[in-house]
Formats: C-alpha cells, sequence, structure tokens
C-alpha cells in the first residue's frame, strides 16, 4: 500500500487525515467509535480566553447537500480545556492540531501564551488560527476578509510558541481574492494554511416566514461546497508555484465525505485533509476516508501519498 506518513513543519504524521475543528468536540465523543489517535491529528474545537455560551438557538439548519450552523464558539475557555480535554488527548496518544480563536489580535497571542504554557502541550503537533471569527475593535468585520488584520493575528500568534510550532491560519472563503489573505498570513509567519472555514450563508423558514437560525445567518458546510474548495486550494498552490510567495502546506477542508472527495483537494493542492460534517451522520467517517484514500491511491500506482500533492497542476 502507499506509504501514508506526511511532515507538518517538524511534526511527522503517521496520515494526512484529521477531523475538522467543531465537528467532533474534543475527542471524548468520536473515541467511543474509533481510536482518535489512528487520525494524523485530532483537530480541537476553536477556544478561546473566556467560557462562552455562544449563540441563540436554534443553531443548524439543513440544506440540500449540506447545513448552516451558528453554534457562536461555545466552549470552556482555554483553561479548562488544556486542564481537560488537551489532557485527555494526551492520556489516549493523539496528536492535538489545537484550533485558537479570539475577539481581539491580542486574545489570540494570550489563548497562545496558555496553551504553550500548559503541561499537555507535547501532544499539540500544530496550531490553527481560526482567523474567521469577527474581530470585536473593527465594528466586528471577520479578520479573515482583511490582510493586515490577518498578518497581525497570525505574527503575535507566532510570537508565543516555540520556533518548530507549525503555525496554519484557517482562511475564509468569503473574500474577493483569497490569495492576497493567504500571502499576508505565510509573510507574517504561518507556516501553513488550513482551507476553507464555512461559507456564510442563511435559510429562511417559510411557515413561520422568518430566518430559521437564532443567529440569522451561519456557516455553510457540507458537500455543496466542495468545488469552492477545490478552487481556492488550486488558486493559492498555483500563486505558490509562482513564487508570489513561500510554498506552505495547505491543509485542504470542506465537503469531504469518501476517500475520492480527499483525493480532489489533494490534487488540487492540499497536503492534508480534514474530515467534518460528514462525521454527523457517519462517525467513523474520518478512518474510512483514510482508507478509501490509501486504497485509491494505491490503485492509481502512487508509492507515497506526498506525490499525489499538487497532482493537478503538472502537466
Amino acid at each position: 500500500m502507499a506509504e501514508m506518513s506526511i511532515t507538518l513543519g517538524d511534526a511527522r504524521l503517521p496520515n494526512p487525515i484529521m477531523t475538522a475543528s467543531g465537528c467532533a468536540a474534543n475527542g471524548k465523543e468520536l473515541h467511543r467509535f474509533f481510536d482518535v489517535s489512528l487520525l494524523g491529528a485530532f483537530v480541537t474545537k476553536s477556544v478561546m480566553a473566556d467560557a462562552r455560551s455562544g449563540r441563540g438557538t436554534p443553531r443548524m439548519a439543513e440544506t440540500p447537500s449540506g447545513m448552516l450552523n451558528s453554534i457562536g464558539l461555545q466552549g470552556p475557555g482555554i483553561q479548562a480545556f488544556v486542564e481537560h480535554d488537551l489532557a485527555w488527548l494526551k492520556s489516549v496518544g493523539a496528536r492535538a492540531l489545537v484550533s485558537i480563536a479570539g475577539g481581539s489580535s491580542t486574545e489570540f497571542a494570550d489563548v497562545a501564551a496558555r496553551l504553550r504554557a500548559s503541561p499537555a502541550f507535547d501532544a499539540v503537533v500544530g496550531v490553527e488560527v481560526n482567523i474567521s471569527c469577527p474581530n470585536v475593535a473593527n465594528r466586528g468585520l471577520v479578520f479573515a476578509i482583511d490582510p493586515l488584520a490577518s498578518a497581525k493575528v497570525v505574527a503575535l500568534v507566532r510570537e508565543q510558541l516555540p520556533r518548530d510550532m507549525p503555525v496554519f491560519a484557517k482562511l475564509s472563503p468569503d473574500v474577493t481574492d483569497i490569495v492576497t489573505i493567504a500571502s499576508a498570513c505565510v509573510k507574517a509567519g504561518a507556516s501553513g494554511l488550513t482551507m476553507i472555514n464555512t461559507l456564510l450563508g442563511m435559510v429562511i423558514d417559510t411557515e413561520r416566514m422568518r430566518p430559521q437560525l437564532g443567529g440569522l445567518t451561519g456557516g455553510l458546510s457540507g458537500p455543496g461546497i466542495r468545488p469552492v474548495v477545490v478552487r481556492a486550494i488550486w488558486q493559492v498552490r498555483a500563486a505558490m508555484a509562482e513564487g508570489r510567495f513561500a510554498t506552505v502546506p495547505i491543509i485542504g477542508v470542506g465537503g469531504v465525505r469518501t476517500g475520492r472527495d480527499a483525493l480532489e483537494l489533494v490534487a488540487a493542492g492540499a497536503s492534508a485533509v480534514q474530515v467534518g460534517t460528514a462525521v454527523f451522520n457517519d462517525p467513523t467517517a474520518p478512518v474510512r476516508v483514510l482508507r478509501e484514500l490509501e486504497q485509491l491511491l494505491d490503485d492509481k500506482g502512487y508509492a507515497a501519498f506526498t506525490e499525489a500533492v499538487g497532482a493537478a497542476h503538472h502537466h
């Protein structure tokens, strides 16, 4: 079978498949279905400095081939996270890619510093910076739509972490030119990019003639967004190949249900793939996608997963 291990920064992972942030809580729930240490990395739910109750209900709405969620970054805060969730992930041998969030660039840095100081930090293989949350200081605009705001967050987080700790900026697709944002993040010190976060959407309940979600708008995820993911990864990978900014690994995420879906993201330029929404109706989806991807690579004659990364760009 094809060799599946990958290197992300200084972290060696047994395979390129991960969960997507927010789709499997912080591991315990999914661990009932399969051993989470089998994944290349387990991506945690975005954690902020303090505990948050999140948005009003209802928080989810189904859409054709996808769903909207409007959770509002509910969570226990960084202190409870490192004491309970991260410690638990370490205890079962999982590799954690910790997603951090903040309402200001200094909050991101504070969360990163507290993560670094935690006893279970050696279970962390990277930090995913969720810049798709609103910047409280700037009229609630999302950091990820502004190259300068994105770069500032990445630079401040980078300062708080060891030099060899990979930092992945998670990009929003709700921008005119995702390459500009990707470039700003890499130049500010991001070791890689996670692409993409959900697309902003809305559902109206035509019985009540009112928006279905308590928070009005929500993030669209699921198979319906996969072509957007493939396009975004392709554009950024092509810009790297042209030398517009340094070539760094891309973690692809969005609408992956099967090994074939994962391979599409990989061919576009993803060095690793996250499985998210699929987990809601098939909790074993990440390990199944891994098996299917491995078989597909083998069938196509690839000796190693890394040989397939960006293959669609090579004429």
